[in-house]
């Protein structure tokens, strides 16, 4: 696999189509002790955890890699995260992991199948609302992990009825991204020389320190790794956020990615960090924008956060001070500039930082592709692929209203870019090809046209009160998935969906913060009928658009073939979309180009005996198999 300007070729010098899933949904946890968000005590003995058997016991890996396999899923990006390599202590690396990341790697390259592998984090870690970096990052700018969610620096599903009498409610992890220990770590990590220059670690800057650990970390795992033929590249860091970074006011609630619960502002969050109880408004989000619902005290006892000897960083930089008693706020504008500009996170911190992590990656396998991500939502990095080649921009998209409320119409939507009501079924699915053609754009205008990869999207299962765990009626969620494929299909994008969790069940989800985004549950696939499609694999030159209408049976492709590439052509062609004898129709000047279905390889194969320029071929499928959908 290599890229030539904005697409991704095989050995054979054909354009390729990727497409597969995230690997998987509960490899945020550990798989021993289990470490299941909803279990109160899976936060305790951060050191003596273990990441092996994520996605799937070896003995089961076999099976699930068949069957993604038999999907069409052939390109996986693996999750793994900075707190599974790393968990005991900075350099001290899982190498049991490491030996089991390889045998899964190997019987993928038995399979033919491929795959990158994304170091994720979402808000910082487990111990602050998501997942991530180890614990030991925390506690080396003095915070207890225990006084965490007690002063509201962080909101987690394992200590959430300790503290509040409802249910963890619906969607609430993305707050902690405007919490205080989620944006102080990740604000340090991207921007501590700038924000916090008096803030060390063993003697070097807290952002040099914990880059440093974190880029170690990968490169060993890189090197461990870059062997197995499966593995074709490495992320730089799943969805990066900019925590306090651009904030112009610390008493106004800034760079929020959800704006609902008890929610404080920085300089709110600062205080109670520091023991200071505060009454903090709680939010809503609906339909006509956000309201203040009322105010709710905060951290009554008063706890500090950090342990004796520390304190808060901003404390120290001078951002805020409570010398007399009460939080005062000294600079209200402190992460507001940079050198002089208005701080851009992208540009100034984010983009660095991912050309850094690439050259110390590549330095371990210069054929290696890299991965990147802009803000989810929001500014994509632009890029020189002069400067920095072997790269694709693997942004994400995600059905915000479905996702967050999981609820689904396909005829009523909102648009996430101007809030603007949408209505009816060719709106709604004008918009999602709208939405992710964003980020098609931005990569052709502004980072020289590199191939793209929508990461992540996907679909909550357990929408509309979780009906169709009751009725196996998936009717919904088909159309659903079917709809955002067709917007993918729009724009020949590769795609890897969110998610496929071995251990996905009804009751539990995707054993992370209530998320239950799996297609995959209790043995077996859920609403196939929406992903599973055909999709043009390897093309033997130009892919120039395709469709699939699910409730006719009816695919097309159209490409320009290139006689110098003698592979053939090869289209996914599922049984469960075309029957044993689907109908094959080749368009093209002279008949040169012979079409053959092959029901055991479930794959169509366009022969080109010399023939150069445009094709189309459409399939439709066999009478009997349109007649069950």
């Amino acid at each position: 696999m290599y890229i030539k300007g904005r697409f991704i070729l095989d050995e054979q010098g054909r354009t390729l189509i990727l497409r597969g899933c995230n690997l998987g949904g509960s490899s945020k946890v550990p798989a021993d002790p289990p470490g299941a968000s909803r279990l109160p005590d899976s936060l305790a003995n951060p050191t003596a955890v273990s990441f092996v058997g994520r996605p799937f016991p070896l003995d089961e890996a076999a099976a699930h890699l068949d069957r993604l396999k038999s999907w069409g899923f052939t390109f996986l990006r693996l999750i793994v995260t900075w707190e599974a390599l790393e968990h005991q202590g900075p350099g001290i690396y899982d190498e049991a992991y490491l030996a089991y990341l390889r045998k899964i790697l190997l019987l993928m390259e038995e399979r033919n199948m491929q795959a990158f592998i994304d170091p994720h984090q979402d808000a910082w870690s487990r111990w602050t609302g998501g997942d991530g970096a180890p614990a030991w990052t925390i506690e080396k700018i003095g915070m207890d992990l225990e006084r965490l969610d007690a002063v509201g620096a962080a909101l987690t599903q394992q200590h959430y009825g300790k503290f509040h009498k409802d249910a963890y409610p619906r969607m609430i992890w993305p707050t902690n991204y405007s919490r205080y220990a989620a944006a102080t770590m990740l604000t340090l990590f991207f921007a501590g020389k700038t924000y916090a220059p008096e803030t060390q670690i063993e003697g070097e800057n807290v952002q040099d320190w914990l880059q440093e650990r974190y880029l170690a970390c990968m490169r060993h795992a890189f090197r461990r790794l870059k062997n197995c033929k499966a593995l074709v590249g490495w992320g730089t860091m799943n969805e990066p956020q900019p925590g306090f970074v651009g904030c112009r006011d610390l008493e106004t609630l800034e760079n929020a990615v959800l704006t609902q619960g008890a929610l404080p502002s920085p300089l709110e969050a600062m205080a109670l960090a520091s023991g200071h109880p505060m009454e903090t408004p709680v939010y809503t989000t609906g339909i006509r924008g956000i309201r203040i619902l009322r105010r709710e005290l905060i951290n009554p006892d008063g706890v500090s956060l950090f342990k004796e000897g520390f304190t808060c960083p901003w404390k120290r930089a001078g951002v805020w001070t409570d010398g007399e008693g009460r939080p005062q706020l000294l600079r209200r504008d402190h992460f507001a500039s940079y050198e002089g500009k208005n701080a851009d996170f992208v540009e100034h911190f984010l983009t660095p930082f991912m050309e850094r992590c690439i050259e110390r990656l590549r330095d371990a396998d210069p054929a290696a592709i890299f991965f990147i991500e802009g803000i989810p939502g929001g500014r994509h990095p632009s890029w020189s692929p002069e400067k920095h080649p072997l790269v694709v921009n693997a942004f994400h998209w995600y059905d915000g209203l479905t996702l967050y409320l999981k609820s689904f119409r396909p005829w009523f939507n909102i648009n996430t870019l101007n809030r603007k009501i949408v209505l009816g079924r060719k709106r709604v699915a004008a918009m999602y090809a709208e939405q992710i053609g964003i980020g098609t754009a931005w990569t052709r205008e502004h980072m020289g046209d590199i191939p793209c990869l929508l990461g992540e999207f996907g679909l909550p299962f357990d929408m509309n009160r979780r009906r169709a765990f009751k009725t196996g009626d998936y009717r919904l969620h088909e159309e659903a998935l079917s709809m955002y494929y067709d917007a993918i299909d729009a724009h020949l994008l590769h795609s890897t969906i969110w998610n496929y969790t071995a251990d996905n069940t009804h009751e539990w989800g995707d054993l992370w913060n209530d998320e239950d985004l799996s297609i995959f549950s209790e043995g077996r696939g859920r609403a196939l009928g929406g992903w599973l499609r055909p999709y043009p694999m390897a093309t033997g030159g130009i892919p120039l658009g395709m469709g699939w209408n699910r409730k006719k049976g009816r695919f097309w492709y159209r490409c320009h073939l290139n006689p110098s590439i003698s592979a053939p052509t090869e289209i996914f062609a599922p049984l469960e979309c075309f029957g044993t004898n689907p109908a094959l129709t080749v368009d093209c000047p002279g008949g040169a180009v012979r079409a053959e279905y092959n029901q055991e390889a479930r794959r169509i194969y366009l022969w080109n005996d010399g023939f150069e320029g445009e094709v189309l071929i459409t399939v439709q499928a066999a009478r009997d198999t349109v007649c069950r959908k």
